[in-house]
């Protein structure tokens, strides 16, 4: 199977059209991919605009990277049709990533797009890098990767287009592309509290407890990492089946077992940037 280009049509069209106009003279193009809907609807449009052998899918691994995450990427980019190179990243080694701040994102970026920059360009003769950042990733107050792509001249097509994340979603479905209703994903890390250091062990925890989500069969999920308590968060709608007697108790024994002593699921369900936007909103930076 490959992408349906030949299903884009109208709004889609046009918007495809666009990226692809402002991906002229790129090639060959890496393009910063985690294997998620932004990323992979980049990676196909660039396909579509310069060719399967102008492109390349460039996945930054470490321990904040799950290993499913890490499977559907290479799934994904197999699908589209463009090349997949692996990109080892030691953000754990940085004390600043480490230390877990709210600006933990800009750290990781940093070291990735670094190691495009010193590593990947040259050896696959890349003439730019892209990333795939939404017209709505901009208006976030917590996404300080973008400064790092700022600093790395890494391009950002998507929002430069003004393609919002209901744009992107569309275009990943007329294409088939099969993360196209997949949710969002953000890495490991996120489920650790600002201040509170990031290792690998802990990544380890929230990674087991979280394959435990899918396994029961819940359509997302995200493992919060307090320390001996584990946090669920689920869709709302869903949580009433968590606390169900033929569910609850094994997602409380598998949430264990991944090394915490005690499981809570969170009222209020998923909440995407929970961590840090509160910060931000008490004027924390950094």
């Amino acid at each position: 199977m490959a992408p349906r280009f030949d299903r884009l049509a109208g709004e889609d069209l046009a918007r495809a059209d666009a990226v692809g106009a402002l991906l002229t003279g790129t090639a060959p193009l890496g393009v910063a991919y985690s294997g998620g809907v932004d990323s992979a609807t980049l990676l196909a449009l660039a396909v579509r605009a310069l060719g399967p052998g102008d492109v390349v899918a460039l996945l930054g691994v470490s321990p904040s990277l799950a290993r499913s995450e890490r499977a559907t990427a290479h799934e994904t980019a197999a699908f589209v049709g463009a090349r997949l190179v692996e990109v080892p990243t030691r953000e754990g080694e940085n004390p600043d990533y480490v230390r877990n701040g709210v600006d933990r994102c800009f750290f990781c970026k940093d070291e990735l797009f670094g190691r495009i920059d010193h590593e990947v360009v040259r050896d696959h003769g890349l003439v730019a890098v892209a990333y795939g950042e939404n017209a709505d990733d901009t208006l976030r107050p917590d996404r300080p990767g973008s400064r790092a792509a700022t600093e790395h001249r890494v391009l950002r097509p998507l929002a430069d287009a003004g393609l919002t994340k209901a744009h992107v979603r569309s275009l990943a479905r007329a294409m088939a592309l099969p993360v196209a209703d997949k949710p969002a994903a953000p890495c490991l890390a996120s489920r650790i509290p600002h201040g509170q250091e990031v290792t690998p062990a802990k990544l380890r925890q929230v990674e087991r407890a979280e394959e435990v989500l899918r396994e029961l069969g819940f359509s997302d999920g995200r493992v919060r990492h307090h320390g001996d308590i584990a946090r669920v968060e689920l869709p709302v709608a869903e949580i009433p089946r968590a606390v169900g007697d033929d569910v609850r108790e094994l997602l409380e024994s598998g949430v264990r077992a991944a090394g915490f002593r005690y499981v809570v699921v969170d009222l209020g369900g998923i909440r995407s940037g929970g961590f840090t936007l509160p910060l931000l909103a008490a004027g924390h930076r950094g």
